[in-house]
């Protein structure tokens, strides 16, 4: 009996990353002559990180203390130091901090400016994090980056005695993280603004997905395991069905019973996934190789 297998309509890259890889191989053709880099991984893929490596695009890892040509701001963002340091170093900037992102940053420096105690609901070491709290921190030293209730507690008595707190999320973080925390700060705030700047495009992938993972016996979601919205997806699905988490279609292999036993498979993938590498899983589950 043929399996019945449903790829989610919003599975694969996200318009911030469409945008940004297009972007930069855009930058590379009209540039041919220049030296162009990206400060940290583009996106979490590899195989795109190799494919612009193919190009003569180079990731770099750390900023040298001299350098020539483009050097490219990442989706995530980067720190005003960081963008301070890649001038002074002698590139030519391109920024391709994603969008939503940007608006985070924003959000992240209004609410610094009028002096609340500044939260950011996320993980302190992913980049998007890291860059949000540096832009904030240029305008008050009262930031906290936390992802459950439990990291707040340390800093209760100083949050009670603020007259006002303000939060910020990581736009692909879960609902479900964000909103614990809305309720603790509630009890112990005089005042409490709340900007919900989970990214819309991740609000959509995750719903889409948990409606599909309802119906069937097994989810794929498919992505880097470097990636944050790809990790959430996979998270949120395993607590409905069958789930498991694959960079790309060899990986099959270790599920293969698991794919066997499934008659209904539905499959999703994280923002940062090519579409050559969606199909290339879909082909080997089609086949039963």
């Amino acid at each position: 009996m043929p399996k019945d297998i449903k790829l989610a309509k919003l599975a694969g890259f996200c318009y911030g990353v469409k945008r940004a890889v297009e972007t930069v191989k855009k930058i590379k053709a009209e540039n041919p002559d220049k030296k162009v880099f990206v400060l940290g991984e583009l996106i979490h893929n590899t195989q795109v990180i190799n494919e612009l490596e193919d190009l003569g695009i180079k990731t770099l890892a750390e900023i040298p203390k001299e350098g020539e040509g483009i050097c490219v701001i990442r989706s995530h963002g980067e720190s005003p130091q960081i963008i301070e340091n890649i001038k002074n170093a002698g590139f030519e900037i391109i920024d391709l901090t994603c969008p939503d992102v940007k608006k985070v940053q924003q959000k992240a420096i209004e609410l610094a400016q009028k002096n609340y105690y500044v939260v950011i609901v996320g993980k302190a070491e992913h980049p998007e994090v890291v860059a949000i709290r540096a832009n904030a921190e240029l305008y008050t030293d009262k930031v906290i980056v936390a992802t459950e209730v439990e990291q707040l507690k340390p800093y209760e008595q100083k949050l009670k005695s603020h007259k006002n707190i303000g939060v910020v999320v990581q736009t692909t973080q879960r609902i479900t993280t964000l909103n614990p925390i809305v309720e603790y700060l509630t009890a112990i705030s005089k005042e409490l603004h709340v900007t919900n700047t989970i990214c819309a495009s991740t609000a959509m992938r995750q719903a889409e997905a948990k409606e599909l993972a309802l119906n069937s016996d097994l989810m794929i979601v498919v992505g880097s395991k470097k990636s944050a919205n790809t990790t959430h997806l996979a998270d949120i699905l395993k607590g409905i069905t069958n789930t498991i988490h694959i960079e790309k279609e060899d990986e099959l292999q270790n599920f293969e019973e698991l794919i066997e036993s499934s008659q209904k498979i539905s499959i999703t993938a994280g923002a940062s996934t090519p579409q050559e590498v969606i199909e290339k899983v879909i082909n080997k589950i089609s086949k039963g190789e």
